[in-house]
């Protein structure tokens, strides 16, 4: 699709008449500019406010976002708003799908852990794609150590990547970020991808150790914290960062703000500490606020 669109393009994507393209246009609610005496409106700002009137009705009054929790699983996320008792919902099915499902207001929040592919930061650029426009803010949550769960039965001696060719592994499904992660850091690596057999997908974190546990795979790229739990050797390979993405009018709101005071007590504190491979010191940290 081209970076500008004509009044008919617009009206295809965005499925009205042109006589109402003109008169977004007219009112300022569609940024357009006028060339050679037609209008061109440019893509992404189109894009963006189709995002943020998905859920719109004629009035133009905002749904209300579902209570629910989606993106990426997190041990201590998890146990966090099950010990807050704030009433929300779960939805986790990987980074992508979250944010793809909270740009379409279909939850309250949504964790994630992307790498920026522009530098070393986490989860900047797949909110501004997806979200920039929208009233988001983007808090810090925890930093998290992850690398390499492997099973007791693993004979050769695995320091990193570079050691699980003829491995077992369990990888995760492709709107994971820890998949991303993962075939982002072998594709630079030297172990080709189609030198390692791969066992059936898990669909969270502490899947994929159960599944190394269980003696079906040989090795999983995985949080320490899990190996943690189920007692697996555990290779460090790098430290990620994990964010909340929240809606800024749902923060206000009773569910999310039972959640957060919880966070702020000293009892997530602890459960951090008991948990191997979590930095807790930055959660809170702002790092983006959207329109």
């Amino acid at each position: 699709m081209p970076e500008y669109l004509t009044t008919r393009e617009v009206a295809e994507l965005l499925r009205l008449k042109e006589r109402k393209v003109y008169d977004l246009a007219s009112s300022g609610a569609l940024a357009c500019s006028r060339a050679t005496g037609k209008l061109l409106f440019p893509e992404d700002g189109v894009r963006a406010w189709l995002a943020e009137h998905l859920s719109q009705g004629e009035t133009g009054a905002a749904a209300v976002r579902p209570n629910v929790f989606l993106g990426s699983h997190d041990p201590l996320l998890e146990w966090a708003l099950r010990q807050s008792q704030c009433g929300l919902a779960t939805y986790f099915d990987g980074s992508s799908d979250g944010l793809q499902r909270f740009a379409q207001h279909e939850g309250v929040a949504t964790g994630l852990h992307i790498k920026d592919d522009d530098g070393p930061g986490w989860n900047l650029g797949a909110v501004r794609a997806a979200c920039g426009h929208q009233p988001v803010v983007l808090i810090e949550w925890a930093k998290r150590q992850r690398g390499l769960i492997l099973g007791s039965d693993v004979g050769k001696p695995v320091e990193g990547l570079e050691d699980i060719a003829g491995l077992r592994l369990v990888p995760r499904q492709a709107s994971a970020g820890a998949q991303k992660l993962l075939l982002d850091l072998l594709e630079g690596g030297t172990v080709p991808v189609d030198q390692i057999e791969q066992a059936e997908p898990a669909r969270t974190e502490l899947d994929a150790a159960l599944a190394v546990l269980e003696g079906k795979a040989d090795v999983a790229f995985g949080l320490a914290s899990v190996a943690a739990i189920h007692r697996l050797r555990f290779v460090p390979v790098m430290e990620e960062r994990f964010d909340l993405l929240v809606d800024r009018k749902a923060w206000f709101d009773p569910a999310l703000q039972t959640f957060w005071q919880f966070c702020r007590s000293g009892a997530l504190h602890v459960r951090a500490a008991e948990l191997e491979g979590y930095d807790v010191s930055g959660q809170g940290v702002i790092l983006f606020n959207g329109a």
